[in-house]
């Protein structure tokens, strides 16, 4: 366990993996809730997926909410999409998003669910994927689902995860995150896999960019807080050494591929984490909890965060107006 970053990157997907499971929200709705994330000062945003309408209805505007971007000009927030397939790839940089982030889980029942492909096949097509996104001048992350656990094929030998890593980087990824894509994750397996993960593929990141062997590996971690411990395992990666993870405003989310998968780490209860801890985000709260009371009217249910009904101990609770 090393020294605390000074910094964490917090990657905002609440438009994405915060709606993907609900009712189709109207593009108006989801272009109101993205002014008010890019309002919190987040430095990346995750606008939406390119995936199958028919599979994900709730994700079908996608190269609607790409135009919205672009209102904001280069002075915005990084924004990213993500997608499942080269097809989805082309569609993302053809609107215009050239940050890609491409999944690829570590077990075959979820990869099957999830994109009718076993990891292998998945894995095969990260290089065309890389290519079509590096043509665009763009990045790609490989986010590897099913890290720790599948809801199909139990837990997840951590050899999985470790060669779908080193193949993602062998065939063209710029960074990896790891994800705990049902909630089963606890922070001792967190800091194993994620030691384990930094020891031997740090070296190999370094060659695949032609830099030296040394150069650190660029490793995010996104975690759903089915179990409630998503906040536990996040500070578990942050003390690991990562300082990119992701969030979702109001703790929503969950995989439609994935039974019993729900909401993500809640953005507001990370900043508030973090920032108590002495660790910068750069990220607002009194606007992320603004954002995530707007998430809850545009989605029309309660989410997941326990601090947008507490509130900050410093503030009102913008649903309840009491002071902590």
């Amino acid at each position: 366990m090393g020294a605390l970053p000074r910094r964490v990157r917090i990657r905002e997907v609440g438009l994405r993996d915060g709606l993907q499971n609900e009712a189709p929200v109207a593009t108006d709705a989801k272009v109101r809730l993205l002014e008010a994330l890019v309002a919190t000062g987040v430095p990346r945003i995750e606008l939406t997926a390119f995936v199958s309408p028919r599979a994900v209805p709730a994700m079908a505007d996608a190269a609607g909410m790409a135009a919205a971007a672009r209102a904001f000009g280069d002075d915005g927030p990084e924004f990213s999409a993500l997608v499942a397939s080269p097809g989805g790839a082309r569609r993302a940089v053809d609107a215009g998003v050239t940050a890609v982030e491409y999944v690829v889980s570590a077990a075959d029942g979820h990869s099957l669910a999830n994109v009718k492909a076993t990891t292998g096949e998945a894995l095969e097509r990260t290089a065309e994927v890389a290519r079509i996104v590096h043509d665009a001048g763009g990045r790609l992350e490989v986010i590897i689902a099913t890290a720790w656990d599948c809801p199909f094929d139990g837990p997840t030998d951590p050899e999985r995860t470790l060669r779908v890593a080193a193949g993602a980087l062998q065939r063209g990824a710029d960074s990896l995150a790891v994800a705990d894509t049902i909630g089963t994750a606890t922070p001792g397996r967190v800091t194993t896999l994620i030691d384990r993960i930094r020891a031997e593929l740090a070296p190999q990141a370094g060659r695949e960019r032609g830099a030296p062997a040394a150069q650190d590996l660029t490793l995010g971690a996104h975690f759903h807080n089915t179990r409630g411990a998503g906040l536990a395992c996040a500070w578990a990666a942050v003390q690991a050494g990562v300082t990119e993870l992701d969030a979702a405003i109001g703790g929503f989310g969950g995989c439609p591929f994935a039974p019993g998968a729900s909401g993500n780490i809640a953005t507001e209860e990370l900043v508030y984490l973090l920032a108590d801890s002495g660790v910068g985000t750069g990220i607002d709260l009194d606007a992320a909890l603004a954002a995530a009371a707007l998430a809850e009217e545009i989605v029309g249910k309660p989410g997941a965060s326990n601090l947008l009904r507490a509130g900050d101990r410093k503030r009102a609770s913008p649903i309840t107006g009491a002071a902590t």
